[in-house]
């Protein structure tokens, strides 16, 4: 029930998976509060939305042993929350319909069949004070993304900051 209601509230989680070679992918993922949807206590829905256009978690799931763990996260709340399982992907038209979101249909769902799920305690984001404005970091810190990518074709993500910000916007 209460793991139900933390999803429900989280706009952010990471999804890890393992390879067959033994490498581990850590992925970000995020939407609208609740985009990972709760079927039942077993099984956890998450739309699978455009990114760096890499596919490592899934071809770790297809490939690997098919484990993922996620971690959800939710703004303002410290403690964080773990959930294990099984993945497998679909592209089944009519699911692919139910998870819209931002006007855009997900290139593929991600079933995952919940093997475990527990609460982490909020110690390290406490510690981090990652939700605190006094520890927030101007953006102009860092370099964007097409400055630091290392990837050589670099014509879709060519641009400063401005540029990025305004091309995520219309690519969410």
């Amino acid at each position: 029930m209460h793991a139900k209601k933390f999803i429900a509230m989280s706009p952010f989680c990471v999804l890890a998976t393992s390879g067959s070679d033994g490498s581990v992918d850590a992925s970000p993922r995020g939407g609208n509060p609740g985009f990972v949807h709760v079927v039942s206590p077993a099984q956890l829905l998450m739309p699978d939305r455009s990114g760096n256009n890499r596919i490592d978690s899934f071809r770790n799931i297809v490939e690997g042993s098919g484990f993922v763990q996620l971690i959800f996260f939710v703004p303002g709340i410290d403690e964080t929350l773990r959930v294990g399982g099984t993945g497998k992907l679909s592209a089944e038209p009519d699911l692919l319909a139910s998870m819209e979101e931002f006007g855009k249909l997900p290139r593929a769902v991600l079933s995952i069949a919940v093997r475990e799920a527990y609460f982490h305690c909020g110690k390290a984001l406490m510690r981090s004070k990652l939700w605190s404005p006094e520890t927030r970091v101007e953006r102009a810190a860092m370099p964007s993304i097409s400055q630091v990518d290392p990837r050589p074709d670099q014509s879709r993500r060519a641009g400063n900051q401005a540029v990025v910000e305004a091309r995520y916007k219309t690519q969410l």
